[in-house]
């Protein structure tokens, strides 16, 4: 049977979580279809159309899916469930948000952020924080999966040719409703999708740190802004920032870690990074046994002084 992603996207484009879905939904089956779920959505759903090895998209267009509320697409989804032997989606806040409630009205148990597929019915999943790694078997007839991003590689966004087919959406559920959305706005790189990822910690001592000291390096590198638990919880940075087990899985070309210990929590959602280096005064610092290079001493001195390095 086919195999569906439900997708993620901003009602214009696919967003790079998709990719990746669809490269762990390709190690499944090859008749991979794509769920677009929104309004006034027809740029993603052709969007969807051409990334490379999907063969079919399902696009569900009505007033309620707009905000992409978890009970209406997941009334969706279940809607088209007895067409496909896999559903899966992005392990992002949207998925986390959907997924589980799909497979609680399948009466199936859900695999969570799934890192390898060793088979239709096999998979790797990350346990104790990303410190073991857990290989599970379903027996149910219909397997509801999230996918850790970082884990696949994402397949091109261009290439296909699929089919469009629309979908009529179920009737609004009326358990939620949209009352607001505050969203911060940048110019750098969403920090997921970055290739840089400058991160600040506890060490940092303040926000204003994190503007003085660290903004300059992120400028110089094209880098996206991120944060330990710690520096969060501390209120210098907000929350959207945060890396790590309860904060955002992130897996860059580099990642550099200025005054963070490396706490386990951090630790689970960095260090797929392709490099790693670390700053921090503690030659002890957890931190050190993942960094691919290291440097000890006072952040305050090191990262102005690799800033005007940058520089020539």
């Amino acid at each position: 049977m086919a195999v569906l992603v439900v997708a993620e996207h901003d009602s214009k484009s696919v967003r790079k979580a998709t990719l990746n879905a669809v490269a762990a939904a390709q190690k499944l089956g090859s008749d991979i279809h794509v769920l677009i779920a929104g309004h006034e959505a027809g740029a993603a759903a052709k969007a969807a159309a051409q990334i490379a090895g999907v063969a079919k998209v399902l696009h569900a267009d009505a007033p309620q899916l707009r905000d992409f509320l978890a009970e209406n697409v997941a009334a969706t989804v279940v809607s088209v469930a007895k067409n496909y032997s896999h559903l899966l989606a992005p392990s992002t806040s949207n998925g986390k948000n959907v997924m589980p409630r799909v497979a609680a009205l399948l009466d199936v148990q859900q695999i969570s952020d799934i890192v390898a597929v060793e088979g239709a019915d096999s998979f790797v999943r990350p346990i104790y924080a990303g410190n073991a790694l857990a290989t599970v078997k379903s027996r149910d007839p219909l397997k509801v999966i999230t996918v850790r991003t970082t884990a696949f590689d994402a397949v091109a966004a261009a290439g296909g040719d699929a089919a469009v087919e629309k979908l009529a959406a179920p009737a609004d559920s009326g358990l939620s409703s949209f009352v607001g959305r505050e969203l911060s706005k940048s110019e750098r790189p969403e920090l997921t999708a970055a290739k840089i990822i400058v991160s600040g910690g506890r060490g940092m001592a303040s926000g204003e740190n994190f503007t003085k000291v660290l903004e300059p390096l992120a400028d110089r590198l094209g880098a996206a802004m991120g944060a330990s638990r710690a520096a969060v919880d501390a209120g210098f940075v907000p929350n959207d920032w945060q890396v790590g087990q309860t904060g955002k899985i992130v897996a860059p070309d580099l990642y550099v870690a200025v005054g963070i210990s490396g706490a386990i929590q951090h630790l689970a959602g960095m260090k797929d990074s392709r490099v790693i280096v670390a700053i921090n005064k503690d030659e002890e610092a957890p931190i050190f046994q993942v960094a691919d290079y290291g440097v000890v001493g006072d952040l305050f001195q090191i990262v102005p002084t690799l800033v005007e390095e940058l520089k020539k």
